[in-house]
């Protein structure tokens, strides 16, 4: 496992990082979900992503249990705010941002998490309410750094617009073969500005690891049929999309790796990303995800996957 620079913070982070979207505290059962964590950590792991939304705070409390056996400081723990929580608990107001921190900080069993990322954009809280509450749970303690996940050029250049608060160290956004808007606007300015890509859904919610097909109904173990995943992965599951999926099959058997693996090393060939962010019910998903630090692929692979996945990714 290789490791990365998270912005302008003093964290290291592993290049493929574990996420608890859809899984963990959800739809893969306590034990298994053990596995892949324990799996994620003897593969070199060391980030770990979250959010209060996530099981309306199931994933966390999982987590804080199965983490309660490990060093505090042998991994990087981030999770988010803003999504409905219940009883009109959502958003970025200040007394979200108090409310939700302790109520993470509680249910993951830690004085502090090391990213406290804004899910989304509040359009309802002014962004100098947000920004402020933010630097305050930084100077409390409570969270090390702060990021967010998919908000605009114009929100993000916003935020570093205003004095004297916390400074964004990482943006989440979506990216993959088959999705590369964050290329036009906002990783340029995140560049220029020392913040680091961790990006979610760098399989396209599984379909760039080759399961899929035109011809055949979806796995009975998979995301399409799950009744929480289905409806995330359906946009993906479209004829078009699923033969350029095919179509990048000989690419990676070129290289030598298996899809899944191609598809993350070609989102780690862009310098701004410090990690990809996979979901897994299985160890050995971990194991074939987290394969995929430091390969050398040649750029001109990579090349003809994109002219490939570019034009059907809609």
């Amino acid at each position: 496992m290789r490791y990365r620079k998270l912005g302008a913070s003093d964290l290291s982070v592993s290049e493929i990082s574990l996420g608890s979207w859809l899984t963990y505290g959800l739809d893969v059962e306590a034990r298994q979900a053990k596995a892949c964590l324990d799996a994620a950590f003897a593969c070199g792991i060391n980030f770990i992503d979250t959010a209060n939304v996530y099981g309306r705070g199931a994933a966390e409390a999982f987590l804080g249990e199965a983490l309660q056996t490990r060093p505090r400081d042998s991994y990087v723990l981030a999770t988010k705010l803003w999504g409905d929580m219940g009883g009109g608990d959502r958003g970025l107001s200040r007394t979200q941002v108090f409310k939700q921190i302790d109520a993470s900080l509680k249910r993951l069993r830690t004085d502090y998490v090391d990213l406290y990322q804004c899910h989304r954009y509040d359009p309802d809280t002014p962004l100098e309410e947000t920004m402020q509450a933010l630097t305050e749970i930084v100077a409390a303690g409570k969270a090390r750094y702060i990021g967010f996940s998919e908000w605009s050029a114009d929100q993000i250049a916003s935020a570093f617009a205003i004095p004297d608060v916390a400074r964004f160290v990482s943006s989440q956004p979506q990216y993959s073969l088959l999705w590369r808007e964050p290329e036009k606007d906002v990783i340029p300015l995140c560049k220029r500005n020392g913040v680091s890509q961790i990006v979610w859904s760098p399989l396209a919610q599984g379909v760039l690891t080759g399961k899929y097909s035109v011809d055949t109904p979806p796995p009975q173990d998979s995301r399409a049929h799950s009744a929480s995943g289905a409806a995330f992965i359906e946009r993906w599951l479209r004829g078009g999309v699923l033969r350029a999926v095919d179509a990048l099959k000989p690419l990676a058997g070129r290289a030598g790796v298996s899809l899944a693996q191609f598809s993350l090393a070609w989102v780690l060939r862009e310098e701004n990303v410090a990690s990809a962010i996979i979901g897994a019910s299985r160890p050995e998903q971990v194991e074939e995800n987290a394969a995929a630090s430091g390969l050398s692929i040649d750029p001109a692979l990579f090349a003809e996957a994109e002219a490939i996945a570019t034009p059907r990714r809609g």
